[in-house]
């Protein structure tokens, strides 16, 4: 550098230029063709103002640049645009907030807006950043991201907000555990929202009430997730009741459970399954067939899925836990169902041991393991067995969050077939 170069650099107060820059200032001061003199124009405008500190100058510079930007972004060369680039990169946080804000206002629609200074505007003040967050679409998904981990809470609503939020983004917005963040996030019907963190975000508003309204109105909930919150929003609505009130539990139970069933159903048309063996249980129960003789026969021939379907007709529980009570090692819920079906202790005997067999992986009932499962039998009373056959008539969902609700009656449950 030249002494006479040295002592202009030290008197200017205006902010550095890069190499490039100084190119293409150099560019710009050649002269230019018929097209592109205009633009050489705005050029050496731009540098000038971008020497001046004063407030007019720098409102000017803003109104220049968004000219540049929305009427001849076309026929800038790269050049030039990397001259505009370099300077707005200096100038940017020295500008009052004022002209800042109004800056992000006007490029936060504009989609060849350079990245650099829209990432710097996004990055700056909330009320500078909120316009660039919430609708810019230069920001990747990367930049956004990092963001949410290095900025303000003000500055993640904003993401939350924006149009068609992608589900990388989400997910890193449900990780800052913002209450205010994930429900806003919610509440942007057309944000993407994978299926993991959805089910993290369900099972977060167990605690957090804020998230059931927004949950259950999201169409990309799923039926399951529904089916799920409405069982454990309404074993909450069960806990406060027995707890405030003087009512019986097992009134309760079934008062709400009809209730979910019903709406539930009306959501999912659900239908259940029907097979031939429940066909025929179900003219077998209306005519008050099934008796413990029959279901010794249906066992000792082999028909198990009609035992299976004649023990749900009986007891009122659940396919799946109708098999986990035939087949489990020991005999206990076996025990508990027939108890409370009033099946007496020698036909509850045939059962167990004919149980075993029908199982292709069980080993025959040993004598032992007879003694202890009519020992188990013999001590179970009716009316507890009744009691805990009506649990288990419960909806699996149901159970399990009155089970997160009760922490003090889970090891008992643990013990239950589910």
């Amino acid at each position: 550098m030249s002494k006479k170069q040295a002592k202009r650099h030290d008197t200017d107060d205006s902010p550095p230029v890069s190499d490039n820059a100084s190119k293409s200032t150099a560019a710009a001061a050649r002269p230019a063709s018929a097209g592109q003199g205009g633009v050489a124009a705005d050029i050496d405008s731009l540098i000038r103002l971008a020497r001046n500190k004063s407030a007019a100058a720098r409102s000017e510079l803003v109104a220049t640049i968004n000219d540049l930007f929305l009427g001849k972004h076309d026929v800038l060369s790269e050049s030039e645009r990397e001259l505009m680039n370099d300077i707005l990169r200096h100038l940017i946080h020295e500008v009052e907030m004022s002209v800042r804000r109004d800056l992000a206002e006007r490029l936060a629609h504009h989609p060849h807006a350079p990245r650099d200074l829209i990432m710097a505007l996004a990055n700056d003040e909330i009320e500078v950043a909120h316009p660039i967050l919430a609708r810019s679409q230069v920001l990747h998904n990367l930049d956004l991201i990092e963001i949410i981990h290095h900025r303000t809470l003000e500055h993640q609503l904003a993401i939350a907000m924006r149009e068609n939020v992608p589900e990388d983004v989400a997910e890193a917005l449900v990780e800052t555990g913002q209450g205010d963040v994930i429900a806003a996030l919610l509440e942007n019907s057309s944000a993407k929202i994978s299926r993991t963190t959805m089910e993290y975000l369900v099972d977060q508003s167990k605690r957090i009430d804020r998230f059931h309204n927004p949950l259950v109105a999201r169409p990309d909930l799923g039926p399951d997730l529904a089916k799920k919150m409405y069982w454990w929003v309404s074993a909450a609505l069960r806990q406060h009741i027995v707890e405030n009130f003087d009512v019986d539990p097992t009134d309760i139970d079934n008062t709400i459970e009809s209730s979910v069933s019903q709406a539930l159903a009306e959501v999912e048309n659900y239908d259940p399954t029907k097979t031939k063996p429940f066909e025929l249980a179900d003219r077998l129960n209306e005519a008050q067939a099934i008796t413990p003789q029959l279901l010794i026969q249906v066992l000792r021939q082999g028909e198990i899925n009609l035992f299976e379907a004649l023990l749900v007709k009986l007891t009122g529980i659940r396919l799946t836990l109708a098999r986990r009570v035939l087949f489990e090692q020991g005999g206990e819920g076996l025990a508990v169902a027939c108890k409370a079906i009033g099946i007496g202790q020698r036909e509850f005997a045939m059962i167990f041991t004919l149980s075993r067999r029908a199982h292709p992986a069980a080993k025959p009932v040993s004598s032992d393991e007879l003694a202890k499962a009519l020992e188990f039998y013999a001590r179970v009373e009716p009316a507890t067995a009744t009691a805990v056959v009506q649990r288990w008539k419960r909806d699996p969902n149901f159970l399990d969050s009155l089970r997160r609700l009760e922490p003090e009656a889970a090891d008992a449950d643990a013990k239950k077939p589910v």
